[in-house]
């Protein structure tokens, strides 16, 4: 019998093909590479988030004892200074005034003094009109000292060696009593962080609670710092507690007004645990409900957990994994019941 090349060509071609399923339906599917993390235990608690602003432990705000004109700003900011060194003056007219007025007094009443001790041994005066000149001198005396005290606060000098941080006014200007004219911080001043925090977090601190820092001036550096001070009274404007991280070894330069990230980790924390697993490692979630994939015997294994918080690149769990187990981090998202995996580095 016959048969046609198209005939022969297709029948084997149906047996190529034939034979091509029977050798797929025999050999399996080659695991799934993945990557894994093992699970471990943590804080039991959030660690407190919040943003402050750089400054000097010792940063000091320099003003007039009394209001007047400015007659001359030296200082600059970022300027070095040395202790001592003149920084500001205000106008001197008014307040040389008063002290040539308490000076011409306190003479007056001394004169006074003088001719009574004199007529009172002559028994012209009595004594008690000689009491009064004594109490009249040491009045002219005490103002006469009050001036010339008010006379050197008429210029501001540098309390210590230092730098100068703002220059908050200029000359000419006309200031108050009290009002700030240079802010300053002295040589090898520590740095801080202040911040504010509600009073559900400011509950949970403790002083000398562990802290981390983090700045957008330095990137990819985190620097470690301890809790210094804690507000016993909120802010009236703002109800926060106003506190103080002291940074251990602060980056140099830096200056005053850097924003900085904090990380605050209460010992609140330290007394109960959670299990934590990586951020990655989440697959699905709904609400407190989520779910990983376990490594076991080889294979994915899908397990629902419970969600207390998270932190940064950790999720705190309460249940479902155990210390110590492998949870795959990279691939779950492809990944199925049971089904076989391979770990790669």
């Amino acid at each position: 019998m016959h048969r046609s090349p198209r005939f022969v060509f297709t029948l084997a071609t149906a047996l190529l093909l034939a034979a091509c399923a029977r050798q797929a339906a025999t050999t399996p599917e080659p695991p799934t590479p993945v990557k894994v993390a093992t699970i471990t235990s943590g804080p039991g608690s959030a660690p407190v988030s919040t943003s402050g602003i750089l400054g000097f432990d010792n940063e000091m705000k320099l003003a007039f004892k009394f209001g007047g004109v400015v007659k001359r700003v030296a200082a600059r900011e970022g300027q070095r200074i040395r202790q001592g060194e003149a920084l500001a003056e205000i106008e001197l007219a008014e307040i040389d005034a008063q002290v040539e007025q308490a000076r011409q007094l306190a003479d007056k009443a001394a004169r006074d003094l003088a001719r009574g001790e004199r007529l009172q041994a002559e028994q012209v005066i009595s004594l008690e009109q000689l009491q009064d000149l004594r109490t009249q001198a040491s009045i002219t005396s005490a103002a006469q000292r009050a001036a010339d005290f008010n006379r050197r606060l008429a210029v501001i000098r540098a309390p210590a060696d230092g730098i100068v941080l703002r220059r908050l006014v200029e000359p000419s200007e006309l200031v108050p009593a009290g009002q700030p004219v240079l802010a300053v911080a002295g040589s090898g001043a520590g740095v801080i962080v202040k911040a504010a925090l509600a009073d559900r977090d400011i509950a949970r601190l403790r002083l000398g609670d562990p802290a981390q820092i983090g700045m957008d001036a330095f990137p990819g550096r985190q620097f470690e710092g301890t809790v210094a001070m804690i507000s016993g009274a909120a802010d009236i404007a703002t109800g926060l507690f106003p506190i103080e991280v002291r940074v251990k070894a602060p980056p140099t330069p830096v200056a005053s007004g850097m924003v900085a990230r904090l990380r605050l980790l209460p010992s609140a924390a330290k007394a109960s645990s959670l299990l934590h697993v990586p951020l990655t490692a989440i697959v699905e979630a709904d609400g407190d409900r989520a779910f990983v994939y376990v490594l076991r015997d080889n294979h994915a294994v899908r397990r629902a957990v419970n969600v207390v918080f998270i932190d940064a690149d950790t999720v705190a769990v309460a249940d479902g994994v155990a210390a110590g187990e492998s949870v795959i981090t990279e691939g779950a998202q492809y990944l199925a019941d049971n089904e076989a995996v391979r770990v790669v580095q």
